[in-house]
């Protein structure tokens, strides 16, 4: 067997399976030998040969035996797991998948607002309850919803609630840039309380970072209107989970939809389960099996870069960068 392009790692994520993401992978990029390894093994016996590997994540082990190994595409668009420093040393470009998780985790945040808006969730309970009883639905329409952070998940939200009737409020870093929301503020604490006081609907979609940790805080809270929801598709510790349950037990706010937590994963015991006004889903938002389409045309763009003009997409580090 000759020595492979592309190595794809055994430990899959939320269900999806790598034998999948290879066969893609081998759909995409057919000039090149992609193998996937099933066992420690042959992780250890196949990386050592191959020029690219694709996981998520790579020990300092199976580096030092990368003998040939230049790129490492994390299937993550978050890399703080990675051993950075060790892959640097070795001289591995390492890629994300940013952007490829957005259009899934937009449809999970648009229908999560729906389903506030149209109470679907007490349907449900209701259904469940086998209760045939009237309820009053709102209407999303002449709604504000702010979307904090307009990377490529933020505007993909944006877009989809362009056909809605609903005014929208962007939050990023540098609000002189622009974006598809009607308005755009910066994450200063003045932005943030004025666009949550006008706010149905607040949107999470940033990265966490030390300006976003625990954004989302009791002051907050307490500045958005009552009758205000919180998606969260960005990362558990954006909120303070202390916080939010104290909002929606007192029912300070309307209500939440969390597809991430802090602690995460939820202990089986944790007061938010209990909460008829906050949906939980388990940080799978991102991920349906077109995860691996949009991943693999990343990699099998950068398997041509290495061939080519070494023009990589979704860099995160190149050590020989000029």
């Amino acid at each position: 067997m000759n020595d492979p392009d592309v190595v794809v790692l055994r430990e899959g994520t939320e269900g999806l399976s790598m034998e999948s993401y290879a066969e893609t992978l081998r759909e995409r990029a057919p000039e090149h030998t992609v193998s996937l390894a099933r066992t420690p093994s042959d992780e250890r016996n196949l990386v050592s040969s191959a020029r690219v590997v694709t996981g998520i994540t790579i020990d300092e082990d199976l580096i030092s035996r990368a003998d040939r190994l230049e790129v490492f595409a994390c299937m993550f668009a978050g890399t703080g797991h990675l051993p950075m420093d060790a892959l640097e040393r070795h001289g591995v470009t390492v890629t994300n998948a940013s952007g490829v998780n957005a259009p899934g985790l937009a449809e999970q945040a648009i229908g999560n607002v729906l389903t506030f808006a149209r109470r679907l969730h007490e349907g449900w309970r209701r259904k469940q309850n086998r209760e045939w009883r009237h309820f009053q639905s709102g209407e999303l329409a002449d709604s504000t919803v702010t979307i904090v952070g307009l990377g490529s998940i933020g505007q993909a939200i944006a877009h989809r609630l362009e056909g809605f009737e609903v005014d929208t409020i962007g939050i990023r870093y540098t609000p002189s840039k622009g974006g598809p929301t009607d308005e755009v503020l910066g994450f200063d604490e003045a932005d943030v309380h004025d666009a949550f006081a006008r706010s149905e609907y607040v949107v999470l979609a940033c990265p966490l970072t030390d300006l976003t940790r625990s954004l989302v805080d009791e002051a907050a809270l307490a500045t958005l209107p009552t009758n205000a929801v919180v998606v969260n598709v960005a990362r558990g510790g954006v909120v303070d989970t202390d916080a939010l349950v104290s909002a929606l037990r007192t029912e300070d706010i309307r209500g939440a939809a969390l597809d991430v937590t802090d602690p995460e994963p939820l202990p089986s015991d944790h007061e938010l389960w209990g909460l008829e006004n906050c949906l939980i889903t388990p940080h799978t938002g991102g991920y349906t099996p077109k995860y691996w389409d949009r991943l693999a045309d990343i990699v099998a763009h950068n398997l041509e870069a290495l061939e080519g003009d070494g023009d990589f997409r979704n860099v995160v580090s190149r050590p020989n960068a000029d």
